[in-house]
C-alpha cells in the first residue's frame, strides 16, 4: 500500500513512518519541517520504500504530489497544535489547519485516495459532561484550535458525501513518547522528563490534581495503522486509556524513572486548563480493533530513557 503521512517528519507521524515502512508500505512523508525534525526520520531514510517531500500542505504543489503518487490512503497529521496560539492569532491557526485541511482533502480526491485518516483532538470537547468522553459526545468547542478541529471533521463528511472519500476520525488524549520535544508547544511528559533529566525546576499549575489521560505513542500509532484498513469508515474513535491521571502522580512517576528528586514547583492555575479529561476507548475496540496495550509506567521508562540517551 502506499501512504502519505502529512506532517511525516513530526513526533506522532514519525513513528507512524517507521511502523508503515515496518509493515512492507510505501511511505512518502508530507512536512515543511516548521516544527518536524530531521533527525526523527533518520531510521525511515534508510528504506528505499522511503521519501519525504518538505512541503506546506497549504502549497499547490500537494495537488500534483498526489495525483502523481495516487495514495492508497492519506494520514493527516500536520496542524498548527498549540490552544494558546490559537487564541493570539486565530486567523493564522484556521490557514493552517481549516485551509490546510480542504488543501488535503483536495489533493486526496485528485490522487483518487481511498481514505483519509484524521487526527483530531479531545479539544473539540470543551468541557464534558461525562468523564471519560464517549466518541459520540456532543462537541463543544472553547478555542479557535478546537474550532478549526471540528471544522476539519466537517470537511471530512462534506467530501464523503460528495466524491465518495472515506475517512476515519481518532481524537487523541494525551499522546506522550520518544521524539516528543519538550521547545515549544510540548507535551506535560516531555517538559518534566527534560526538566528532571536537566536538574533544571518543574513547575505543576494549580494544586497538582487536575488529570490528564496519557497514552503512549506507540499505541497511538496502532490506532492510525488499524484505521487506515476498511474498518471505521465515516466513523470518529477516542484513542485513550480511559484513565485519569493527576499532574501530582505523572511527576512523581517521572521522576522515579528518571531516577530524580520528586520536588515540583508550583504555580497558579492557567486560565482555561480543563480540571479532567479522559476518553472512553472501548467504540475503538469495537468499531477498529484497537486497544492501549503500554501501561504509563513502562511507557514512561521508555520515554525517559529515550530523551537520556538523546542528551548523551
Amino acid at each position: 500500500m502506499r501512504v502519505l503521512v502529512t506532517g511525516g517528519a513530526g513526533f506522532i507521524g514519525s513513528n507512524l513512518v517507521d511502523r508503515m515502512l515496518l509493515e512492507g508500505h510505501e511511505v512518502v512523508a508530507v512536512d515543511d519541517l516548521s516544527t518536524g525534525s530531521r533527525d526523527n526520520l533518520t531510521q525511515a531514510a534508510e528504506h528505499d520504500a522511503f521519501r519525504l517531500r518538505e512541503l506546506d500542505i497549504r502549497d499547490p504543489a500537494l495537488i500534483g504530489l498526489a495525483a502523481e503518487l495516487q495514495p492508497e490512503v492519506i494520514v493527516h497529521l500536520a496542524a498548527q497544535i498549540s490552544v494558546r496560539k490559537s487564541v493570539m492569532d486565530p486567523v493564522h491557526d484556521a490557514r493552517i489547519n481549516v485551509e490546510g485541511t480542504a488543501s488535503v482533502l483536495t489533493a486526496a480526491r485528485e490522487g483518487s485516495t481511498r481514505k483519509v485518516v484524521f487526527a483530531s483532538s479531545v479539544a473539540v470537547y470543551g468541557r464534558p459532561a461525562t468523564i471519560p468522553v464517549p466518541s459520540d459526545a456532543a462537541t463543544d468547542p472553547r478555542s479557535p484550535y478546537a474550532a478549526s478541529k471540528l471544522s476539519g471533521e466537517t470537511y471530512l463528511a462534506t467530501f464523503r458525501a460528495l466524491y465518495g472519500l472515506e475517512y476515519t476520525t481518532l481524537v487523541l488524549s494525551n499522546v506522550y513518547g520518544p521524539r516528543q520535544s519538550p521547545e515549544g508547544e510540548a507535551g506535560v511528559v516531555a517538559i518534566f522528563t527534560d526538566g528532571l533529566l536537566s536538574g533544571t525546576p518543574t513547575v505543576l499549575y494549580g494544586d497538582g490534581t487536575q488529570t490528564r489521560d496519557y497514552v503512549y505513542v506507540d499505541d497511538v500509532v496502532d490506532g492510525f495503522v488499524k484505521a487506515s484498513g476498511q474498518a471505521g469508515n465515516g466513523m470518529r474513535f477516542n484513542l485513550g486509556t480511559g484513565l485519569q491521571t493527576t499532574d501530582r502522580r505523572l511527576h512523581a512517576l517521572i521522576a522515579d524513572a528518571a531516577d530524580a528528586p520528586d520536588k515540583p514547583g508550583f504555580a497558579q492555575p492557567r486560565l482555561g486548563d480543563l480540571p479532567a479529561m479522559a476518553v472512553d476507548p472501548v467504540p475503538a475496540f469495537e468499531g477498529l480493533g484497537w486497544q492501549p496495550r503500554t501501561d504509563l509506567s513502562t511507557g514512561l521508562r521508555a520515554t525517559v530513557e529515550w530523551a537520556r540517551g538523546r542528551r548523551r
